[in-house]
């Protein structure tokens, strides 16, 4: 311990006497745009002298760099055992921060949590981590790796030092000029669009609002059905197979196809969260008394404040009023998971709902530990609690159990947590269940039987309460296999799953159709790119334009197949500029900071929406349009230039 102490004590005073040498000459990629992927590794020592090869006691890395983009990158180290690395995205594009990584994401998997985003993303003060790549043991260390998968417009990284830490020495933005301005936009590049005064953006705000918009072009009946379709009617939503084909049936009888949005909300954008550390990175903050960000203290909300700037004190109710005209001009007939109840509570646009206390909330990656005495108990209260207000609503399409359990494809893993774990009913019973046999099969087995019980008891719960709404699914992460979808099949109406792709691809639905014999959602799809400051999003493509043509193309080819009934784009409003709650911060909104629409992206959605009727019963063809390099956020190829 002494030893480190030491050698942290003289890698600080080398610093502050090197600083000035380091900053001029700064170990520099250009990454090119030209190649699949780009990067290239550099001898430690050659940036940091005197760093030791064995990180052992050590719990943080930190690096000093400028990147001139918001978009992913790989962070490697070359160890004894193999190439280690982890995925980084930076707020400040443009400007020299210090990032403080923790080690334990190098050396050992992710904790258990109840979904994927949870599992994965990892929020620090200038940027954050999504977690990935190869973990072990951080000894024989002599070098670093710095890669991109499909640079867009050939940006630079500069690294100035590298440092470790046995304490969390925080994270530091470096620059002069803050990183959002006083509208929220990022404030370190120039971009099309880009609002650069009041005035400019009142002009732009007056001539949305003296729009007359309806939906007369794409022939929608009073619940967002298609009035060139009807059959028979119950007076809530439903679904039917018609010449092989599903659809969802609106209250009134016609044929309807769920084209929405997730997290519809006004100013849900551009909240600023954890100022007191991060003080440096916004010009002009909000004034809290108007614009408190997500009701969480120590924030403010930039998205909350332009809308005050738009309307004055009654923006609340003007801005919901928004919400719906624009989905009317653009072809939206949903409004999906985790939007306001302000929203859904006008009764004009048919919704969708996530159940909540059924036991996800406390579980083992999202598996409830359904043999806790009074878990029936506490699953019928919460699901009364909450689905009572909306059982004779005609507006409700039905209700999500869950979201991308995280436990999916890792059942063993789960078990051994589970034994590893405190005592708790669940264990008992896996000890139980392998008192005669411990294999990867039971270990399987179980996991699969205990989630069918927590199905069930959702299920029988929510029909008890609320028999007039649809159980709408799990929304899973990625393909659960064939005994999920066997269990499934009896016990949900829809099938959803969450789908980060260039296109949903056919054989998968195939397999869902053919394995639950149900129809299907897609609860949560997107594209991003990097011009705004923000990180691109899961699926990334080349500018603004391309995410419209990216739009159509999926959406369009999604919908060519029988069993799709229903999309939602992940989400109205970008995400925040300087990261939510863990850290994400993509480009993948509709809207953006400054309450204005992406042009692109609307325009080819309301394109879209004009032919998802002819496209779904098989009498148009999906266009064939697909974007310019697009690239998802999986595993990169092991590449270098």
């Amino acid at each position: 311990m002494r030893d480190k102490i030491l050698y942290s004590l003289c890698i600080v005073a080398y610093l502050l006497c090197n600083r000035s040498v380091m900053a001029q000459n700064p170990v520099k990629i250009q990454f090119d745009s030209s190649k699949e992927v780009s990067g290239r590794k550099f001898a430690i020592r050659d940036i940091s002298p005197g760093i030791p090869a064995n990180w052992d006691g050590y719990n943080f890395v930190v690096l000093e760099f400028k990147i001139s983009t918001s978009q992913r990158f790989q962070v490697g180290f070359t160890t004894e055992s193999g190439y280690n690395e982890l995925r980084l995205m930076s707020y400040c594009a443009n400007g020299w921060n210090k990032l403080a990584i923790p080690l334990r994401f190098y050396r050992a998997l992710p904790d258990a949590a109840h979904d994927l985003a949870a599992t994965y993303n990892q929020a620090r003060y200038t940027g954050w981590i999504n977690l990935g790549g190869k973990r072990g043991p951080l000894k024989g260390i002599d070098s670093i790796g710095i890669r991109m998968n499909a640079p867009i417009n050939n940006p630079i990284i500069e690294l100035q030092s590298i440092s470790l830490s046995i304490e969390d020495p925080g994270d530091q933005y470096l620059g002069d000029q803050p990183v959002a301005d006083e509208f929220g936009q990022w404030n370190l590049g120039d971009f099309e669009g880009k609002i650069k005064s009041s005035d400019q953006l009142r002009k732009e705000w007056d001539a949305e609002d003296a729009e007359t918009v309806t939906t007369k072009d794409y022939n929608y009946s009073k619940y967002g059905g298609f009035l060139q379709a009807k059959v028979s009617s119950t007076g809530f939503f439903r679904t039917q197979k018609i010449d092989n084909r599903w659809w969802f049936v609106d209250p009134e009888g016609y044929l309807f196809l769920s084209v929405g949005v997730d997290c519809v909300s006004p100013g849900g954008g551009g909240n600023a969260i954890n100022l007191d550390k991060r003080k440096n990175l916004y010009k002009e903050l909000p004034p809290a008394s108007i614009a408190s960000g997500q009701r969480r203290p120590n924030s403010v909300s930039y998205g909350n404040w332009n809308l005050f700037r738009r309307y004055g004190e009654s923006y609340p109710e003007k801005s919901r009023e928004l919400v719906i005209k624009r989905m009317d001009k653009w072809g939206l007939n949903t409004i999906c998971n985790w939007s306001s109840p302000e929203v859904t509570s006008l009764n004009r646009k048919a919704f969708m709902l996530q159940l909540r206390g059924v036991g996800i909330e406390n579980g083992i990656m999202g598996l409830p530990d359904v043999y806790t005495p009074d878990f029936a108990s506490r699953v019928d209260a919460a699901i009364k609690d909450f689905v009572l207000p909306y059982r004779d609503n005609p507006w409700v399409i039905g209700y999500f159990t869950g979201n991308e359990p995280s436990w999916t494809g890792q059942e063993e893993r789960l078990c051994g947590l589970i034994l590893s774990g405190a005592e708790r009913p669940i264990k008992n019973e896996l000890i139980k269940f392998l008192v005669n046999g411990d294999t990867p099969d039971k270990r399987k087995q179980f996991i699969f039987n205990t989630f069918l019980i927590f199905l069930q008891t959702v299920n029988t719960t929510l029909k008890t309460y609320d028999p007039n709404h649809l159980n709408l699914g799990m929304r899973f992460g990625h393909n659960p296999g064939a005994e999920i979808l066997a269990i499934c099949r009896d016990v949900f109406d829809v099938f959803s799953f969450n789908c980060y792709d260039l296109v949903p691809k056919k054989d998968f639905m195939d397999q869902i159709m053919e394995g639950t014999g149900l129809p299907m959602i897609i609860g949560e799809y997107h594209f991003g790119t990097v011009d705004r400051g923000m990180a691109q999003s899961l699926w990334q493509v080349n500018s603004q334009k391309e995410r419209g043509v990216a739009y159509s193309y999926y959406t369009e080819q999604g919908y060519s197949h029988p069993g799709l009934i229903g999309t939602a784009w992940f989400q109205w409003c970008d995400q925040d500029l300087t990261g939510r709650f863990d850290g994400e911060n993509y480009n993948c909104g509709l809207i953006d900071v400054t309450d204005r629409p992406y042009p692109y992206q609307v325009e080819a959605m309301s394109k879209t929406a004009r032919m998802l009727f002819q496209i779904h019963n098989g009498t148009s063809r999906p266009t064939m349009q697909k974007p310019i390099r697009a690239r998802g956020h999986g595993a990169i190829p092991d590449l270098w230039e």
